[in-house]
């Protein structure tokens, strides 16, 4: 494996990519280097738009792609012609983010027939999202027939979740027959910053008790105990949990047909009311993004103030709750993008949680350190920058053709 892999995300109308050298080639030992990184919008569209970066350089147009083969096959155009490759046949590997693996898949793996038949198959229960991810796949094993192909899954890290964390209390038929459980999101960020936590902290991950806080306009949290998921708040679907940009969260589920017998909503219309209507926008009547509640919340929009205030409180529930099923904590982990950038967010959600050993220092919170707990605090808070592509590629190199020199884990 020549080492240079591709991490993919396929969306329905976009496509997200890395390029990696992952080896030195003259020491063979392993470099994780980004040699460029991009994405493609607005798939299907007269006037989609091409982004690449590739160090300081950046490239952007504008163009017709009617969809996901031309936009690869223009992406790997690309690669050659701002000579950042000079035949595809460097690439050697390319790994897929895949939604969901169900229990069928509790790790990454090589992309055979039947491993593609059944992601496909899965689109039962993400529908959005695998057979998107599915056509990804295909594209790229056409346009790179010798590369190895690995599939990687957002719901792969949560599979070490015991039967009382993953069952509903349904008649055990909806879990047998329709396969109705808590899955789980954000594996791939949660494995990668526990990691990366861990490796600062000079202690080993499987002795650690971590709570790792994914926060952005999809937000979970994942309660880790020696090195393995114990829970996570996202379930069945990436509705449930705390409330997000959209997404109203956990809510109690009868105001569901209430409002559709009150307001003559059908099931769609529900389903979009609670996934796309909802939580920071739905309370703040002003915007999805944190960043413009904070500002909206700041100028003394009361809406917005309660959206900031009922966001931290969610998260905070969660958490004390995890806490206790761990038997205690030793790291807190903020990333994703609220959990990276919005320092009131981290300070509202730590606030008066001293009594747990949880003690923001507000000084190192505001200059975005690595650790930001105060001196001598018993539990470790961190701010991890997530790099799910990085995993990915890693993944590749794990699964494709396993090493024989594994360095420590490079902090990125």
């Amino acid at each position: 494996m020549s080492g240079k892999i591709m991490a993919i995300n396929a969306g329905s109308s976009s496509l997200k990519f890395q390029l990696f050298s992952m080896l030195n080639g003259q020491t063979g030992l392993r470099e994780e280097r980004v040699l460029c990184q991009g994405l493609i919008e607005r798939i299907g569209m007269d006037d989609a738009v091409f982004n690449l970066l590739a160090g300081d350089v950046k490239w952007r147009e504008t163009l017709p792609i009617a969809d996901c083969r031309q936009g690869a096959e223009h992406l790997l155009r690309a690669l050659i012609e701002h000579n950042i490759i000079d035949s595809l046949d460097e690439i050697s590997g390319v790994g897929h983010r895949v939604a969901h693996g169900g229990e069928a898949f509790a790790d990454s793996v090589l992309i055979t027939p039947e491993v593609l038949d059944k992601i496909e198959q899965l689109g039962v229960l993400a529908p959005l999202h695998n057979p998107v991810n599915a056509l990804g796949i295909r594209v790229f094993q056409h346009a790179l027939p010798d590369a190895s192909a690995v599939a990687v899954f957002d719901t792969a890290f949560h599979q070490t979740l015991s039967q009382t964390a993953y069952l509903y209390p349904l008649p055990w038929r909806y879990y047998q027959e329709l396969g109705i459980r808590r899955y789980g999101f954000h594996g791939t960020s949660h494995k990668y910053v526990s990691a990366v936590c861990a490796e600062r902290m000079g202690r080993p991950l499987a002795e650690l008790r971590i709570i790792s806080c994914h926060l952005g306009n999809g937000s979970s949290l994942c309660a880790i105990g020696n090195g393995r998921s114990v829970n996570t708040s996202m379930g069945f679907t990436p509705q449930a949990g705390i409330m997000m940009g959209t997404r109203s969260g956990d809510i109690d589920p009868s105001i569901l047909p209430f409002i559709q017998q009150t307001e003559g909503k059908s099931a769609a219309e529900i389903n979009h009311l609670i996934n796309n209507q909802s939580g920071l926008l739905g309370v703040s009547g002003i915007s999805h993004d944190y960043r413009d509640v904070e500002q909206a919340a700041s100028g003394g929009d009361t809406r917005a103030q309660v959206a900031l205030e009922l966001f931290a409180e969610r998260i905070r529930a969660v958490i004390g709750s995890y806490i206790v099923q761990l038997g205690g904590i030793d790291a807190l982990i903020f990333t994703g993008g609220i959990g990276e950038n919005a320092r009131n967010a981290r300070q509202q959600i730590c606030r008066d949680l001293a009594f747990l050993g949880i003690e923001l220092d507000e000084d190192k919170n505001l200059k975005n350190q690595f650790f930001i707990q105060k001196d001598k605090g018993p539990v470790q808070i961190a701010i991890v920058n997530t790099n799910e592509e990085l995993m990915i590629a890693r993944d590749v190199m794990r699964v494709a053709q396993p090493l024989p020199v594994q360095p420590a884990l490079a902090i990125q």
